[in-house]
């Protein structure tokens, strides 16, 4: 997008967050990986940091594709052939780039001992107005208790206590044909990775979220926990993890009258064995913790959990369960670590509220939508490793707008100015032209605009005065 830079010099392009973060994590070859390779026209570079920094610009994607007074932008076929194609694995991509950025630039930064951890999660993609967009389904909003149209994100994060790195997602429609308002375009080659995520997205999040995990490596990011939350604590999905792969699991229970847990030879749901457990006296913060059976894996192995009941500091009289299959944490290092969950409904947070996840792209193909939604995940990557980097402890929403204040440059009226004294300074060097000369044909040149422009130039306090 054209710009008027003063003393514009190519290194001033190399400084930006967005050039460093596209070079030094050598993004066109992880897109090539990806199978996200040119096929006619622009490079998929370059239509990947077009999109991707016009958030920084405050532009709007299709708005400014059916616009002609940007006169670099791509045409909107070649954007609409990129974020719509199904051969291209966003999913590798994601997976691919965060694996980079926390190998090469997180690891390093903390000691060994430090515990990482995988969390898992699922948040509203709102598409409350729209009706024809492919998989569109009615989805349950944890915050208001309502149906919405739209999808259930999910998600499967990073994080070592400072910094979160997404690693992948699924768009989720509904397992149910009655709530889904569209179903998949017959015209999608079934061999495509485009056609294998639609059929993930009509899975149970409970099943999904296995897909996910096969396409990490915890080892590899030094993961060692998995995260979640009541919505997914099932005894199964937790035998499940701790026998397929190389976790631990600390979540939060809720209280369901057919879940039992295995507690001296005895099956309990979750209230029962609070009442059965013995307390301790005061005014603790942990009331009590048991050890119990799961059950048996599909190994016949025996899966024993530590089951640590908190007080709910909102409610007094009330508890929390959390539940941790590694019986070696003791009881405060259990509720320490889950807390890290916490950093996954920040990430939520920063993309629908700066990052416009769900709002820029209005698109009605389910591949546009997981294209756009990996382009929103890796500008909230390049946030946080300059978070991490910056000697200031900056939230990621001041360096968003850091970023924007670096992209917006000068304005238009600023520019304009700035050829106007260039033009009083060429003007007053001629021999035959006084001052007072100059300045008369600056005033003229001013009196000649249009209302509009004097008004942008002036200020409303001068031109006011002036039209008095």
């Amino acid at each position: 997008m054209a710009t008027i830079l003063p003393n514009s010099e190519p290194k001033n392009e190399a400084n930006s967050y967005i050039s460093r973060f596209f070079k030094e994590n050598k993004l066109g070859s992880l897109l090539n990986q990806a199978n996200i390779r040119k096929e006619d026209g622009f490079s998929p570079v370059f239509l990947l940091q077009f999109i991707f920094s016009l958030v920084l610009h405050g532009k709007n994607l299709f708005r400014i594709l059916d616009s002609d007074r940007v006169s670099d932008a791509p045409r909107k076929d070649a954007v609409h052939r990129f974020l719509n194609n199904p051969r291209y694995n966003w999913r590798k991509f994601l997976v691919l780039l965060s694996r980079n950025v926390i190998v090469t630039s997180l690891l390093s930064l903390v000691s060994s001992d430090r515990e990482r951890v995988l969390i898992f999660d699922d948040s509203l993609y709102s598409r409350a107005r729209s009706k024809t967009v492919e998989l569109l389904a009615r989805v349950h909003d944890h915050t208001t208790g309502q149906f919405v149209k739209g999808f259930r994100m999910l998600t499967l994060g990073w994080s070592d206590g400072n910094t979160f790195i997404p690693l992948a997602f699924s768009l989720l429609s509904s397992k149910q044909r009655k709530n889904r308002f569209q179903e998949i375009n017959s015209k999608i080659d079934k061999r495509t990775v485009g056609y294998k995520r639609r059929q993930e997205a009509l899975q149970k999040s409970t099943e999904a979220m296995f897909d996910l995990l096969d396409d990490v490596n915890p080892l590899q990011l030094c993961a060692r926990t998995l995260l979640f939350d009541s919505w997914f604590a099932f005894p199964k999905v937790i035998k499940r993890v701790v026998s397929d792969y190389p976790l631990h699991v600390i979540c939060m229970l809720k209280s369901m009258h057919r879940v039992y847990y295995t507690y001296e030879g005895e099956k309990y749901t979750l209230n029962q064995l609070y009442k059965k457990v013995r307390k301790k006296r005061g005014r603790a913060k942990i009331l009590a913790s048991v050890v119990v059976s799961l059950g048996l894996d599909d190994n016949g192995k025996d899966i024993q959990a530590r089951i640590v009941f908190v007080r709910d500091r909102n409610r007094s009289k009330q508890w929390l369960a959390l539940l941790s299959t590694n019986l070696d944490l003791p009881e405060e290092e259990v509720v320490r670590l889950y807390g890290k969950r916490w950093d996954i409904e920040c990430f939520f947070k920063v993309a629908k509220s700066h990052l416009r996840l769900a709002k820029e792209c209005q698109s009605r193909h389910y591949d546009a939508l997981v294209a756009h939604t990996t382009i929103v995940f890796t500008r909230y990557i390049m946030l946080a490793i300059s978070s991490r980097e910056e000697k200031d402890p900056k939230t990621i929403g001041q360096l968003f707008y850091l970023c924007c204040d670096e992209m917006e440059d000068i304005r238009f009226a600023q520019a304009f100015m700035m050829i106007i004294d260039a033009l009083k300074s060429t003007l007053s060097n001629e021999p035959v032209l006084s001052e007072e000369k100059v300045k008369s044909i600056i005033d003229e040149l001013f009196d000649n605009l249009p209302q509009f422009l004097k008004k942008t130039f002036l200020g409303n306090e001068e031109f006011n005065a002036q039209a008095a």
